[in-house]
């Protein structure tokens, strides 16, 4: 049987370069690439050796207040697992962010936020 992974999300923000420091700096990733892309845009692609995500932009945006969970292929939020879920709400909340939904429950503890271009993310640790 072939194995697969989930190798990367590709998602369009306001100013890529300031969304991928953002995400360094909260998650402790780094940045793989960044460079031209599609439509005379940008994109910068933050994460690990072997996932990340993609932040593009083509220098405009819209719709940033649409409920994706009202929109047919909407993107929901983006799951990230964390060792220390203390520690990374610390730094949401540093960077001005709201954090909400907060529940411990098989198999986890986890929380939400939404970053400056509505971007939800749900942290989630295992230990």
């Amino acid at each position: 049987m072939t194995k697969s992974f989930l190798e990367h999300v590709n998602v369009t923000v306001s100013n890529p370069k300031q969304t991928a420091r953002f995400l360094c700096e909260i998650f402790n990733w780094k940045v793989r690439w960044h460079g031209d892309a599609i439509d005379s845009g940008i994109t910068y692609h933050v994460g690990s050796d072997t996932h990340y995500i993609a932040v593009y932009s083509k220098g405009k945006t819209s719709d940033l207040n649409t409920n994706s969970y009202d929109k047919l292929g909407g993107l929901n939020h983006i799951g990230v697992v964390v060792d220390d879920l203390e520690e990374t709400e610390t730094k949401v909340l540093a960077k001005g962010y709201k954090t909400f939904s907060h529940a411990d429950y098989e198999p986890g503890k986890r929380f939400y936020f939404r970053d400056h271009d509505n971007i939800e993310f749900e942290v989630v640790s295992y230990v």
